[in-house]
């Protein structure tokens, strides 16, 4: 009996050692890559739409400068599928090291493009010392259904959703279907980003969602040859919108912000966002009024966790670690989450925030379909109303 609990003592300690060793390991492991990022310059490569965001960025640039030595300059770009592209003729040129990308803001067909064309630096997310703090129970494991295999850190939560003025419009469309009728009965006052933007794509995947009652089929890659049938109904409805839409639906919002702009001006009766709370940032910004609230449509909101990643020949890819490291961390996702600076769903467990971060809004979730029917839809969108 004794030399069982000897024995179980024993295990039990070398597994305890192990775990100390590993620790520590990690912990070495980390220290040198903060040492090699001191100094570095992280160009990092992310959406330039927002002043609330551009300002959240501008701050966290600083507190790695500060703390980190590490320099954070933001490539404002109107779509990260330029960087993909960039990034492919890098590729093709044989620049495998000190590239001109060292971080990059990203989700869904962009990641998959990346990863196809071998352009990831990684596995890397579970070597991050802040990752113990990310809420495991959100699909941070798949990115539009594709599996993100370390590549890709998650940021924040993103939900399509619409901006109302209360005062303006107290009972807003609850559907697609209603939203058409509303059109019709008060034509110019309604519209949405032009694809391929991602706000204006995004609209058109959650319409096709509808139309086709989330057909099995957009959970898998596009088949050319059904594509047409399953879209007709999209065309159809998008044909009767546009010829009661702002401006006739020959011109559309450049993007989210043009679009809250818009409806601020009086000019559009609905505004369009992937970030449940921006009223909040919006209002205390004083882009819009007190009286404009954000809400979803009954069968929910698109939904997705947008992303952080690093090019496979980032010249600083030490520092992207870093940079993405304190961005996870609850310091940083805390003041991102605050309902009053970006108000952006937080991908941390809820016990590690402070302030409004804690209480962010969110609405039932739509899955997103397969990558392929981005580029398809945008493709074909363009064709039937890109002129």
């Amino acid at each position: 009996m004794n030399k069982l609990v000897s024995t179980i003592g024993l295990l039990a300690t070398t597994a305890y050692s192990a775990t100390l060793y590993a620790d520590s390991t990690n912990s070495q492991e980390w220290s040198q890559i903060e040492r090699e990022a001191e100094g570095q310059t992280v160009y990092f490569h992310a959406w330039g739409g927002s002043q609330e965001i551009n300002r959240y960025i501008q701050w966290a640039g600083k507190q790695l400068q500060q703390n980190h030595g590490v320099t954070l300059k933001h490539v404002k770009v109107t779509d990260i599928a330029e960087t993909t592209t960039r990034l492919i003729a890098e590729k093709a040129a044989g620049k495998n090291s000190g590239g001109s990308v060292d971080m990059v803001w990203i989700n869904g067909e962009n990641f998959r493009s990346m990863k196809d064309n071998a352009l990831l630096f990684g596995p890397f997310t579970e070597t991050l010392p802040n990752w113990q703090y990310v809420d495991k129970s959100l699909p941070i494991d798949v990115d539009f259904s594709e599996p993100t295999e370390g590549l890709e850190a998650p940021w924040g939560v993103g939900q399509l959703v619409f901006i109302h003025d209360q005062e303006t419009l107290n009972n807003p469309p609850n559907s697609f279907s209603e939203m058409l009728s509303y059109a019709q009965a008060y034509p110019n006052r309604l519209s949405y980003p032009r694809p391929p933007e991602f706000h204006g794509t995004s609209f058109v995947k959650s319409l096709l969602i509808e139309l086709t009652k989330n057909d099995p089929a957009l959970s898998k890659p596009v088949d050319e040859k059904t594509f047409q049938a399953i879209t007709q109904p999209l065309w159809a409805y998008l044909d009767e919108f546009h010829k009661v839409a702002w401006r006739g639906g020959k011109q559309f919002p450049a993007g989210t912000s043009e679009s809250i702009q818009l409806l601020d001006d009086g000019q559009i009766d609905l505004a369009i966002t992937f970030n449940p709370n921006a009223v909040f940032s919006a209002q205390a910004n004083g882009t819009l009024a007190e009286t404009t609230k954000a809400f979803a449509f009954e069968s929910g909101a698109l939904s997705n966790i947008h992303f952080l990643a690093i090019p496979w020949n980032a010249n600083a890819s030490a520092g992207a670690q870093v940079a993405i490291n304190y961005l996870l961390s609850p310091e940083a996702q805390s003041r991102k989450g605050d309902l009053n600076i970006w108000g952006d769903p937080s991908v941390l467990s809820s016990k590690y925030l402070t302030g409004s971060a804690r209480n962010t809004q969110q609405f039932k979730s739509v899955d997103e379909p397969h990558p392929s029917w981005q580029t398809a839809l945008e493709s074909e969108w363009l064709k039937r109303y890109g002129n």
